[in-house]
């Protein structure tokens, strides 16, 4: 199985940023689980659509946070190096986002 190109890199992030992301995914996990439990229990359609709404709504404020932290670390430290392939790679990663 080869990898791929993403999985060979990694990032050290800090505790704060670390825990500010790690708290979103856990409520975000809270809530998918609460979706579930609300299907299990036959709970009405338009109910759990407005539950799904707010975890999408979860999902982008994650995908805002962490890009933010990608922009003002790994791209501007590549680009003082003098690495100008990540601005290549970020509007890469923009266009699969705004599909």
């Amino acid at each position: 199985m080869s990898e791929c190109e993403c999985c060979k890199k990694q990032k050290h992030r800090s505790e704060n940023e670390y825990r500010s992301l790690i708290n979103r995914l856990n409520r975000i996990e809270g809530q998918v689980r609460g979706v579930k439990s609300m299907l299990e229990n036959e709970a009405y359609c338009t109910d759990i659509l407005i539950q799904v709404s707010a975890i999408s709504a979860a999902l982008n404020a994650f995908n805002k946070e962490l890009l933010s932290n990608h922009i003002h670390t790994c791209v501007a430290e590549n680009i003082r190096k003098g690495d100008d392939t990540v601005i290549d790679e970020l509007v890469v990663t923009l266009q699969k986002l705004m599909k």
